[in-house]
């Protein structure tokens, strides 16, 4: 009968077939994205925390567009020294985030590949990255004056050897502003490198090439949305930033004075100039901030 039959046998009780069934339903795993993509429901008492969370951060922005004069919006913002404080924000903000992108990737690149450093110099770098994103802005000041000043421990030597004074000037904006917001960059592409394969790295390796053209034709490509990201949020951060630039830069008009200095000082004297350029601020940071599309907030989370 088996031979009348043509020799066919039943998958179910032929082990070649069942074990090749099993191997190939075995070596297709399943993504963990179809885990993660299941809706899954928020519990009814998260609800109200989440929603006074919202409103708390909602709330000041709302009563600060509702403030404003609307009518003599366009008159106040034609005045000189507005758009001057304006212009020395962007050139400043824009510095600030190319030397963050200039020494920024390569410190978190040394960071990404730190894991088989000793403990304590590892965990002491990582401080060291990571503490202008706690520390008072003010106290950074100091410490930029304390350090690059006139009688600062190295602004003494430029000063007496090149004739350099950093304090009061465009680029004592510039530091600051790269002191408080470079770690911002560096975080978010030191989660890229993590997140990165390094196995083409590894693969380029094998075939002989060098480690700087690895960096930049395989390692950069891979981490684009990673410093994309962490550039905005540099940026957002820079053009915001108060207290260390007032500090070590102090505040000239034209020169030093930038847009969160400028809304300071017109709260005391011109409340409704202060609030006119706390808008164009929140507009500026909304409209950078929106730029963060999804695929680049991807390389901060990496």
């Amino acid at each position: 009968m088996g031979l009348l039959t043509g020799g066919r046998r039943d998958a179910a009780t032929d082990p070649d077939r069942t074990e090749g069934r099993d191997w190939r339903s075995d070596a297709t795993p399943r993504r963990p994205a179809d885990r993660d993509t299941r809706p899954t429901g928020v519990p009814w008492v998260l609800w109200a925390p989440a929603a006074i969370a919202v409103a708390f951060l909602a709330l000041p922005l709302v009563a600060l567009v509702s403030r404003v004069p609307w009518a003599d919006l366009l008159e106040i913002l034609a005045a000189p020294e507005i758009g001057t404080s304006l212009g020395v924000s962007l050139v400043s903000a824009s510095l600030a985030t190319a030397a963050s992108l200039v020494l920024g990737i390569p410190l978190a690149w040394v960071l990404a590949r730190s894991g088989a450093w000793p403990v304590v110099p590892r965990r002491l770098l990582r401080a060291i990255v990571t503490v202008p994103l706690v520390l008072p802005p003010v106290v950074g000041g100091i410490a930029l004056l304390l350090l690059l000043g006139r009688r600062g421990a190295l602004g003494q030597y430029l000063d007496a050897w090149f004739g350099i004074q950093l304090p009061f000037t465009l680029p004592a904006v510039v530091i600051a502003q790269t002191f408080v917001a470079m770690p911002f960059l560096v975080l978010a592409v030191e989660g890229a490198l993590r997140g990165a394969d390094r196995r083409f790295e590894d693969a380029a390796s094998t075939l002989g090439a060098s480690p700087w053209l690895i960096f930049r034709r395989i390692t950069l490509p891979l981490i684009a949305p990673g410093v994309a990201a962490g550039a905005v949020l540099c940026f957002a951060r820079a053009l915001g930033e108060f207290g260390a630039t007032i500090t070590f830069a102090g505040n000239f008009p034209g020169v030093t004075q930038t847009m969160p200095i400028s809304a300071y000082l017109a709260l005391q004297t011109n409340p409704e100039a202060a609030y006119v350029i706390s808008l164009v601020l929140l507009v500026v940071s909304i409209g950078v901030l929106v730029s963060l599309r999804d695929r680049w907030a991807s390389g901060v989370s990496a």
